[in-house]
């Protein structure tokens, strides 16, 4: 008989709804929710009232006496970015093991107090990249490690974030870069954790470009977006650029409701003073193996999804998807949920497709599985790895740790600091005290 596990979940925002779910459901028969640490009352509530979960509720300075008392053997850290060092370091230290949202830590002093809390005690680590799990960017990663286009020479990554999603980073407190380690941290380490596992190789030098260029007061979105409010909620019907909280049970219920008790502000207007992270990003990146990233990240598309050019040797692999074609002007959507077609455009149709095209070929288009639920299709089997890790088969090296967490962010972190240096940065000038080409800590 299988010992179910006890978790206690840190941060009860959105995300930790899909832990949450999976543990009271799925994953019941191997693991149970025996605590909650999250400051805001509202939004434990709301996930003690919506799943029937009536288990003690800790603040975050007593995260430690939860662990003892509770007996947990996992704490799932879903808290807001800057607090993952602190609350991964102290619960390693309390005798527990960690899953943890990326990403890892915002900062390279996160980084070492996360390893250094590892080494310390042994405790287990699992990142939680959901996007590697996604059958297309799995399907890549396949092509590219049959050798299908030879060695990878260079890699083009562009990301468009749409006027719903990517407008809602500058809404909330990711906005702030101390608490988010900006888009390249926050956003960003999924998508360079992509790269680092489709090439195979550790990041290296960064150049970083960029700024705050459509949204804050200044913004080139600002003169055409009229009389702005503070707030969402007291913007005029039909205003694009507004997210009203009471339209949407979940966010009125888990932030609206919940702002007498903390004062966080879910709705603020993206055109507001106080934003300190960019909204436009370049990057290129040099990886250990000798092959190259051009970056780019886009906040404020049309439309949303990714295009990715991996040049090799022998050939050529483009991935293309699109998540959602274009935002119509009055659309109510959740922004904190998985991008899905409001509406369908003949244009620019919803999809995917993967095509790769060697020397000398005729291109071919690469069959991509169908999957099931958010991102993807990855977060299913994503929760497969992380409740019942080696119950299914792992060829391509989907499951990940601590040392493709501090991979992932290394970029980001260094993209930072040439940002306000303006100059190439090498991974090594952040004194991470981890060698990102070993195979473990």
């Amino acid at each position: 008989m299988t010992t179910r596990r006890r978790y206690a979940v840190a941060g009860t925002g959105s995300r930790a709804g899909m832990y949450l779910n999976a543990l009271t459901q799925d994953y019941a028969h191997v693991g149970e929710v025996v605590a909650l640490c999250e400051p805001n009352p509202a939004r434990a509530d709301y996930y003690g009232t919506g799943l029937s979960l009536d288990v003690p509720r800790y603040e975050p300075a007593d995260l430690e006496r939860m662990i003892t008392e509770q007996r947990v053997d996992r704490v799932v850290v879903t808290s807001p970015d800057h607090s993952h060092a602190d609350v991964v370091a102290r619960a390693m230290r309390a005798g527990a093991d960690v899953v943890v949202e990326k990403p890892l830590t915002t900062t390279a002093d996160g980084v070492r107090t996360i390893t250094e809390a590892m080494r310390e005690t042994g405790r287990d680590l699992v990142m939680t990249f959901n996007y590697r799990y996604s059958p297309r960017n799995s399907e890549l990663r396949r092509v590219i490690a049959d050798g299908e286009i030879g060695q990878v020479l260079s890699v083009h990554f562009e990301w468009a974030l749409d006027t719903v999603h990517g407008a809602d980073y500058f809404r909330r407190w990711h906005r702030d870069k101390a608490n988010s380690g900006g888009l390249l941290v926050h956003k960003s380490s999924h998508h360079f954790d992509l790269v680092n596992w489709w090439v195979g190789a550790a990041p290296a030098r960064v150049y970083a470009t960029g700024g705050l260029k459509f949204y804050g007061p200044d913004g080139a979105g600002a003169a055409g977006a009229g009389a702005r409010p503070a707030k969402g909620r007291d913007a005029v019907a039909g205003d694009p650029w507004a997210i009203d909280l009471a339209a949407d049970p979940k966010l009125k219920v888990m932030y609206l409701d919940a702002e007498i008790h903390d004062g966080y502000v879910r709705d603020q207007d993206v055109f507001a003073p106080g934003i300190t992270i960019e909204d436009n990003l370049g990057l290129t990146v040099d990886y250990t193996s000798g092959a190259f990233l051009t970056y780019s990240l886009n906040a404020h598309a049309p439309w949303e999804g990714y295009r990715v050019t991996v040049n090799g040797s022998e050939g050529r692999a483009e991935l293309e998807v699109i998540e959602r074609g274009f935002v119509a002007k009055a659309s109510v959507v959740d922004p904190s949920a998985t991008p899905e077609g409001v509406e369908e455009d003949r244009v620019r149709p919803q999809g995917e497709k993967l095509v790769v095209q060697r020397h000398w070929e005729a291109a071919r288009e690469v069959p991509i599985p169908e999957g099931i639920g958010g991102h993807g299709g990855g977060d299913a089997i994503l929760l497969r790895d992380i409740f019942e890790p080696g119950t299914q088969d792992d060829p391509l090296g989907r499951a990940s740790g601590v040392l493709d967490g501090v991979r992932a962010v290394s970029t980001g972190i260094a993209g930072n600091v040439s940002l306000a240096e303006g100059r190439a940065v090498t991974v090594d000038e952040l004194a991470l005290g981890v060698d990102l080409t070993a195979t473990t800590l």
